[in-house]
């Protein structure tokens, strides 16, 4: 993967907050709509805690309203914000130093963030090596004959982690690689022809098998 595609440099965002924000927005949603939502949060000079604290949930909802869902996400936003003041005042330095087992626990406790958005905000905003599972993840891992005796998220992520050095950039790198692989190749209805992984998936072999 990373010879057919290169250094991914990824998580887009640049701030922390930022990362996570776009972590709780792109919950079934399209980057490129989250993008949108973001862009919109800074032009309204919103993009902060305070800010989004202080923001009606109706002007809030507005402005994230390309992302879809804005009213159920602004809510989420406006939950985490509440957690983070309550908490940790408002800042993320004092969240980022507490173990991951710990900030997962956190972060799992609060309405709205699940597991893929949990740890896509502790490797991707906090930096810490955790694995993030995703829909992509998932597709690619079966299609090529490697799935999980038992198919829940934390197998998946075991797989990696149990597999790789516990390298926070490592772990980025890799899953920002399936990401790309599962937007451009290993879609629903797969372009195999355009797929780097060829020689391992079992979805090529059964069809070459059949021909």
């Amino acid at each position: 993967m990373s010879r057919a595609y290169g250094p991914q440099h990824w998580w887009p965002g640049e701030t922390p907050f930022e990362i996570i924000i776009g972590a709780i927005l792109t919950q079934s949603a399209a980057w490129t709509n989250v993008e949108k939502a973001i862009r919109n949060l800074k032009s309204a000079d919103a993009l902060s805690p305070m800010k989004i604290r202080d923001l009606p949930l109706e002007k809030l909802a507005e402005l994230i309203r390309p992302c879809g869902y804005y009213n159920a996400k602004a809510v989420k936003l406006k939950t985490f914000i509440s957690w983070l003041d309550r908490h940790y005042s408002s800042g993320l330095d004092a969240f980022f130093t507490i173990d991951i087992s710990l900030m997962r626990e956190q972060l799992l406790s609060i309405r709205g963030i699940g597991e893929e958005t949990a740890d896509s905000i502790i490797l991707y905003a906090a930096a810490k090596p955790i694995f993030v599972v995703d829909a992509y993840t998932r597709r690619i891992i079966s299609r090529i004959g490697l799935l999980p005796d038992k198919e829940r998220y934390n197998t998946y992520q075991a797989f990696f982690m149990e597999n790789l050095p516990a390298d926070t950039k490592q772990y980025n790198e890799y899953h920002a690689l399936l990401v790309k692989l599962g937007k451009l190749a290993c879609r629903k209805i797969p372009v195999c022809a355009d797929c780097c992984l060829n020689d391992m998936c079992l979805e090529i072999v059964h069809l070459n098998s059949v021909r």
